[in-house]
């Protein structure tokens, strides 16, 4: 019979056994990337201080009406510190109530979502872009490759950045690790525009401001070159914005 003392010896000597074979390999453990950051479990993101549901749409490439209807949050948009939000979206519009289930009622619905999306499409068509800066682009976008979900403009530290186009500022902030100080600007349901590396913010969220505005003041990137990271984003999804700014001389 073994006693409880060489039984537990026993054991000890083979767990360092199969440790001792085991030396040579090591477990690694990612950790989270930029785009993760804050993110739970399940895919959701739980609410740090000073995030917006904007700046969180804009982190992990989602239409923030979508994220907004898929967590039931109404405009505008309010959330809390250590809330969950689940990463998905959805085109279902927010009620308060439950649809009835009589047929004519639906298909009035649906005529009427269809009837509102038209200006939206028209509001968003008739834009005004102008370059952020004056300085020449010293990385283009790509989305393979070495990704660059915007464009880097070349410029000189505090040099003035400015509105793209009219909107209202919806995230000022820090947060968004990869873009040191960065503002977001909604300009229509479906574009938002996008400005890192700042030395400086010069605006407040919510705050309304014309195309040509100064919005900040330009700093430099993590390889301390003085630059302006811009973007643009369609539904939550990066564009080139040379697309859409006027061609230059």
């Amino acid at each position: 019979m073994v006693t409880p003392h060489w039984g537990r010896s026993f054991i000890f000597l083979t767990l360092f056994l199969i440790l001792s074979a085991c030396g040579g390999s090591r477990i690694y453990v990612p950790g989270s990337g930029a785009s993760e950051q804050g993110a739970g479990s399940a895919g959701t993101h739980v609410v740090q201080r000073g995030e917006t549901l904007y700046a969180i749409a804009f982190r992990y490439g989602l239409d923030y009406k979508g994220l907004a209807a898929a967590n039931r949050i109404r405009a505008p948009y309010t959330i809390f510190v250590s809330q969950r939000i689940r990463l998905v979206t959805t085109t279902a519009p927010v009620s308060k109530k439950a649809t009835p289930k009589r047929q004519n009622t639906v298909r009035k619905a649906k005529t009427k979502v269809a009837i509102k999306s038209s200006p939206i499409r028209s509001q968003a068509s008739s834009l005004r872009w102008r370059w952020p800066v004056a300085g020449r682009v010293v990385n283009a976008f790509s989305l393979t490759g070495k990704v660059n979900k915007g464009v880097d403009i070349g410029g000189q530290l505090g040099e003035s950045v400015f509105a793209a186009a009219d909107g209202v500022v919806v995230y000022a902030g820090g947060g968004l690790r990869g873009y040191g100080k960065l503002v977001i600007v909604k300009h229509s349901d479906k574009f938002l525009s996008a400005y890192g590396h700042n030395r400086a913010i010069l605006v407040k969220e919510g705050e309304k401001v014309k195309g040509g505005q100064i919005v900040a003041e330009i700093g430099s990137s993590s390889s301390n070159q003085e630059m302006l990271h811009f973007e643009i984003r369609r539904n939550g999804k990066p564009e080139d914005p040379l697309l859409y700014l006027p061609g230059r001389p």
